[in-house]
């Protein structure tokens, strides 16, 4: 079997090196050149997988390393009977405690109290309902859920419209597919008038997709101070962002929300599973445990304050410094124009091992109930 792979998909060589030659190209160099010879193609977001990058080559699978959709063509896909597989869900732990941490920064700088507040959550996927429930249990946010599809579809949860949702929302984080078609369309979706409707003084979060949100408009309402702040982890027109935009947000990183180890391993064994059922493919397994860096479980000896905001803010930024992220981006403004792209592309090829909180024990020098009741709901172990 012939694999090309985006070279950023951890362990691609060692795990698909089970199943054949494996050949790693960056994911916005590939061409369809280079998939002349290949069988399987395993990609990352950055890769669009239409008739241009496929007409004419023997690629018989598609993989995305990623949650989403919207960089595959696949009504192309279905035309062709290429099977494709995406990872849908393997990084939303990790999106999810960005977004704790990014609201436990703004808390801090703009010395606000969460509990009591209210979070919408616009789209409840994989994300989202991780996303409501740590901001439920862990800060104490009161939270408004919109989906329209999944409220069509009769989810037992209380769905609210997205006006409503903008309106009485002291927070708005987004985690919707980007799709530009039919009623659902996400594309643009947070625009000026949608951002006119959104509650004076209140903070935008968006880890979805850049083209979710429209980046003038979002220019403009931070320019007035209609928003108090705004967190983006994406961009439209990725890697070529608009500094001036990134000038203006609180917290903005390149686009690594969901970029922890775990969340890309698991992209890595989700594609590897779904091409040797695509294959049938029975005999070809792989030790993970002897691949995968071990945690160590590393212990954090933490001795509580009694403020619960404040002791969570400084657990989070012990496994996790999203103000370094952000520090590390800014450098963007100062450069040339035709060297922020290749710098962002940079910043994600070459992002520090980040680890989800349940590969540590905290270690509370002090009792403290809510606090570690607190620290178990994001999967720490508590000790």
């Amino acid at each position: 079997m012939r694999i090309t792979a985006d070279e950023n998909i951890p362990y691609v060589t060692q795990v698909f090196g089970h199943l054949g030659t494996v050949k790693t190209l960056p994911g916005r160099k590939m061409t369809r050149d280079e998939l002349r010879q290949t069988d399987v193609l395993l990609v990352r977001s950055v890769t669009p997988v239409n008739e241009a990058l496929l007409a004419d080559t023997p690629v018989r699978f598609v993989g995305s390393a990623t949650i989403g959709f919207d960089h595959l063509d696949v009504a192309y896909l279905k035309r062709r009977n290429i099977p494709y597989a995406t990872a849908i869900g393997s990084n939303a732990n990790s999106v999810a405690e960005y977004v704790i941490a990014a609201l436990l920064v703004l808390a801090e700088r703009f010395d606000l109290r969460l509990e009591g507040r209210t979070l919408g959550v616009v789209g409840y996927g994989n994300v989202g309902t991780k996303v409501v429930r740590y901001a439920s249990q862990v800060l104490g946010m009161k939270v408004l859920i919109n989906d329209p599809p999944l409220q069509r579809q009769g989810v037992p949860v209380d769905f609210v419209d997205l006006d409503r949702t903008l309106a009485e929302s002291d927070v708005v984080t987004l985690h919707v597919p980007l799709t530009k078609d039919g009623s659902d369309r996400t594309h643009n979706l947070i625009d000026a008038a949608r951002l006119a409707r959104m509650k004076p003084g209140s903070i935008l979060l968006n880890t979805a997709r850049g083209s979710v949100v429209v980046g003038s408009d979002l220019k403009t309402a931070l320019q007035q101070n209609r928003l108090r702040a705004a967190v983006l982890d994406v961009w439209q027109n990725e890697p070529a962002i608009d500094p001036e935009l990134l000038r203006l947000v609180a917290i903005g990183t390149p686009h690594i929300a969901g970029y922890s180890l775990d969340g890309k391993i698991a992209g890595t064994q989700m594609l590897f599973d779904a091409v040797c059922r695509c294959f049938r493919i029975t005999d070809k397994l792989v030790n993970w445990s002897r691949l995968v860096p071990a945690s160590g479980n590393a212990e954090i000896s933490f001795r509580p304050t009694g403020d619960d905001q404040k002791d969570l803010r400084q657990l989070i930024r012990r496994i996790y410094d999203i103000e370094a992220d952000d520090a590390h981006l800014r450098r963007l403004i100062d450069l040339p124009a035709e060297q922020q792209g290749p710098y962002f592309d940079q910043l994600r090829k070459e992002y520090p091992v980040r680890r989800e909180a349940w590969n540590y024990t905290v270690k509370l020098a002090a009792q403290a109930p809510p606090l570690g009741a607190k620290l178990e709901s994001l999967r720490f172990n508590v000790q």
